[in-house]
């Protein structure tokens, strides 16, 4: 066990202060949807060694928001490797098995984004106690389908460039609005940026 502990890829190099860093990032990217936040190689991201295959905005998006309480789910593309041991080991977070039951889910590609509804959505009473999605993307620069975003934090209209969303995200997430203010909060992220989606948000078309 300590030697497997020892090939886990460092974290924060300054825990308190990176995870501030970041977690300001998280806040501007949900209160001013579909505009790309950038982290700071030589602040937040200086040292951190992010599992194979994981980008590092949502390695340290993660990082900054697991603790010893949160449920996380992983996508069936983080399940070789070592992943969930360095999250749980930098975070002291539970990793999970069904997504109903997860705080936060981790995403390794966008094709393997299951459904909205098989995250937790949270209630009338407790909209709170609902699953924060992060998901890896190819591009956030694509303009082969951009999705118009309309509401809160946002000046008129703006566009999502996700590269890899499948076809029925706009009109899922239109339904799970039906419901508001239950609903599930999205971070898409490629490399070292990473854009916020949260439910308040509408998608035209």
């Amino acid at each position: 066990m300590q030697q497997q502990l020892k090939d886990l890829g460092r974290g924060f190099a300054e825990p308190a202060l990176c995870s501030q860093a970041v977690f300001r990032h998280a806040l501007d990217a949900l209160s001013l949807p579909g505009r790309v936040q950038v982290l700071d190689t030589s602040g937040a991201l200086a040292g951190m060694q992010a599992p194979h295959g994981a980008h590092a905005a949502a390695a340290a998006l993660l990082l900054a928001l697991l603790d010893q309480d949160c449920k996380l789910w992983l996508s069936p593309g983080w399940a070789q490797g070592d992943a969930a041991a360095w999250l749980r080991f930098h975070t002291g977070c539970q990793v999970v098995a069904d997504a109903a039951q997860a705080d936060f889910a981790w995403i390794a590609q966008a094709s393997e984004l299951p459904a909205l509804g098989a995250f937790a959505q949270g209630s009338a009473e407790y909209p709170d106690h609902s699953a924060t999605c992060i998901v890896q993307v190819e591009s956030l620069e694509s303009p082969a389908q951009p999705l118009t975003l309309r509401g809160p934090g946002i000046k008129g209209s703006t566009q999502l460039q996700v590269d890899g969303l499948a076809p029925d995200f706009g009109p899922q997430w239109r339904l799970g609005q039906t419901h508001f203010p239950c609903g599930v909060d999205f971070f898409f992220t490629h490399g070292q940026t990473l854009v916020g989606l949260p439910r308040s948000t509408l998608i035209e078309g």
